[in-house]
């Protein structure tokens, strides 16, 4: 591989997913794409290091605006769209299909400009829906939310560039919770509210959440194009969560073994949590203030997310990391954000 180019490169998994690349001998470079300039913490010392020997090239652009031919390399091995509006709550709906589906047929238009022939995309398993209902790859998409809408259309734009040319290979991911170094997103904060001793349960001990790793997704990235190049087949889809996907209570005993805690959280009522949700999410947006307690996070931890990553163990795919293993490997690279 002589060029590689990641639409959201310097994001939470596109800053891994560089990382990860970069480790490959026979790559020339890494070139990231993004409107926010690539991150400084030390667990991306690696990416900075080749951004300062020019192995890794940034360049400034939003997707949803056309990708000009001359900006990028005119000969691209393999493209990664990582680039979306994602966080739920925090953006409205027309957000979320303006980023996802204008960044989707703009970067598949740049690539058949310059005639790339592989592509990885990272979906997302929103298009499923929440459900307790086992879910795998060739389960319905039934998409609640303009987030899972907007991607699940992003996947089609994908596969049509795909089906124009017999010689493309396309790889889509959709990854459960990914968490990791530097995701400040649900799990970060589950994480500190159970390392200061906040956290309550909500009725939700046993309420499944398909989550993985974001080094781990990066090694079923590598797995999933080895498929592709393997077999031959022009479209590989894979869910992405740990096997099986974990429950809340052991998250949160994990969590709290890692952290050398002995404390046993309490259990609220679900309806007294969302009795409290509404008042403190309508003041705080009043006043302006950004703070946890939402409704839509509230129910985010009782409804399951039960997606098993079926395809990848019918394709004996064997995991590098296990829950406690991945927190305590999270711990060495961030231990500030293990810190009470």
């Amino acid at each position: 591989m002589r060029c590689i180019v990641i639409f959201g490169g310097t994001g939470f998994i596109g800053t891994h997913l560089a990382q990860h690349l970069l480790s490959f001998a026979q790559l020339e470079s890494v070139v990231l794409v993004d409107i926010n300039p690539p991150r400084n913490a030390p667990y991306a010392s690696k990416l900075q290091e080749a951004l300062a020997l020019g192995k890794a090239i940034y360049f400034k652009h939003d997707v949803r605006q056309p990708i000009p031919l001359d900006m990028l390399p005119a000969s691209v091995d393999l493209v990664f769209n990582i680039a979306a509006v994602h966080r739920e709550p925090g953006h409205t709906a027309h957000e979320y299909f303006e980023t996802n589906l204008l960044g989707a047929e703009n970067v598949c238009g740049w690539a058949a400009s310059v005639g790339c022939k592989r592509m990885v995309f990272t979906s997302s398993i929103s298009p499923y829906g929440p459900s307790g209902k086992q879910k795998t790859e060739t389960a319905l998409p039934v998409p609640e939310t303009a987030y899972g809408g907007s991607k699940l259309v992003a996947e089609k734009i994908h596969l049509s560039w795909q089906a124009a040319n017999s010689e493309r290979k396309l790889l889509i991911m959709r990854p459960g919770v990914v968490f990791g170094p530097g995701e400040c997103g649900n799990v970060t904060r589950l994480l500190r509210s159970v390392a200061n001793g906040y956290f309550f349960y909500v009725g939700n001990r046993t309420t499944i959440k398909a989550a993985g790793y974001v080094k781990e997704l990066c090694l079923v990235m590598s797995f999933g194009l080895h498929i592709l190049h393997k077999t031959g087949m022009p479209v590989l889809l894979l869910n992405f969560t740990m096997d099986p996907p974990p429950t809340m209570e052991q998250i949160v005993n994990t969590i709290m073994k890692v952290l050398g805690h002995t404390r046993k959280p309490l259990s609220l009522p679900r309806g007294f949590m969302l009795g409290i949700a509404y008042p403190i999410a309508a003041i705080a947006n009043i006043l302006g203030i950004d703070q946890p307690i939402s409704p839509v996070r509230v129910r985010k931890l009782f409804r399951s997310t039960n997606v098993i990553a079926e395809r990848l163990r019918a394709l004996d795919y064997s995991y590098t990391y296990s829950l406690e293993s991945a927190l305590r490997d999270w711990k060495v690279d961030c231990p500030e954000e293990f810190t009470v």
